[in-house]
């Protein structure tokens, strides 16, 4: 990976002072092949080398795409993910070390982390904080829950461990509405996905930082932590993550990333998933079948990522890993 220091980048020429430059954050959710069985109610189980291929595999290549960016990402790990492959602890660990932040995407990744026992949730927050702390050499500050859910009591479990930001909240309305038309599906069919559909309040929740309130996740409060919700674009609130970046055509992707350029704080949010190879990586043929991004070849998801990110850097944008972010909108 070629260390940041080394890096000599620059705004391009179309680059227009007289324009605030967007606050841009990117993070990424470090799910298991495993989640995404998990989501389809696939009865097989990942092995071999599809078991740790995000860590493994998928992460080094997000590492080398924010190194040639000279961008120092938020990485959500999963806290028993990094017990379990030595390996992939080790890889995130030297990204760490390069200057990106880790951050807690709890323990298990339960999708139903809001409906279990608040000692289950705060066990899934701790144990998580534990191993993360362990292997990036500092302890995590900021959150995001499995499957975005988010919860009252969850919110209070972290104020209570002084985290400083979660970045859970996804108020895409045609995202919420195509989940509950899959698992509506999947039920008639007589499979059962380990997701939940939480809350449509999701969908009323603030578009730009803002603090929750108490006992109110998704309504503006004063609690001692600040809500860095995931991107969607104004008016239709479409989701702008890396899953609709790589699958969408040219012409959608440019105006959903020129679109989220325009919005308070662009937090685009990808998943190690985004560059996975399904092939290459042995990933089942089953679940390739249901995640259509497993269909698109690398080479293209890489291009859709990079090109974005250059979109980026023309406008002039600053990046933020997610903690910068949260101090920034704190006050």
């Amino acid at each position: 990976m070629l260390p940041l220091a080394e890096l000599e980048l620059g705004p391009r020429a179309d680059y227009d002072p007289s324009v605030p430059a967007p606050l841009v954050s990117v993070s990424v959710d470090l799910d298991a092949i495993a989640c995404y069985h998990r989501i389809h109610a696939l009865d097989e189980v990942p092995d071999g080398e599809a078991r740790f291929a995000i860590l493994r595999r998928a992460l080094p290549r997000l590492g080398e795409l924010f190194a040639k960016h000279g961008i120092r990402a938020t990485l959500f790990a999963v806290g028993r993910d990094l017990e379990e492959d030595a390996e992939g602890a080790r890889i995130l660990a030297d990204l760490a070390k390069a200057g990106h932040e880790i951050a807690s995407h709890s323990y298990s990744h339960l999708y139903d982390l809001v409906r279990r026992p608040r000692e289950e949730m705060a066990a899934e927050i701790d144990r998580a904080h534990a191993a993360i702390a362990a292997v990036a050499g500092r302890a995590p500050v900021g959150f995001r829950a499995p499957g975005y859910e988010i919860s009252a009591g969850l919110i209070d479990l972290l104020c209570e461990r002084g985290y400083r930001y979660d970045s859970s909240t996804f108020p895409a309305i045609p995202y919420y509405l195509a989940k509950a038309a899959v698992m509506a599906a999947m039920r008639l069919s007589g499979r059962k996905s380990s997701s939940i559909l939480g809350s449509a309040r999701v969908l009323g929740a603030p578009c730009a930082p803002y603090r929750p309130a108490a006992g109110a996740p998704y309504r503006r409060g004063d609690l001692p932590i600040v809500e860095l919700p995931i991107t969607v674009t104004p008016g239709l609130r479409l989701h702008v993550i890396g899953t609709t970046l790589v699958i969408s055509p040219e012409w959608l992707r440019r105006r959903l990333a020129a679109s989220a350029l325009g919005t308070k704080h662009f937090n685009l949010e990808l998943h190690g998933i985004d560059l996975a190879d399904g092939e290459a990586d042995g990933i089942l043929a089953a679940l390739a079948r249901r995640q259509p991004d497993l269909r698109v070849p690398l080479a293209r998801k890489r291009a859709a990522l990079e090109r974005t990110l250059g979109e980026a850097q023309a406008a002039g944008a600053r990046f933020l890993t997610l903690a910068e972010a949260a101090t920034e909108f704190a006050h």
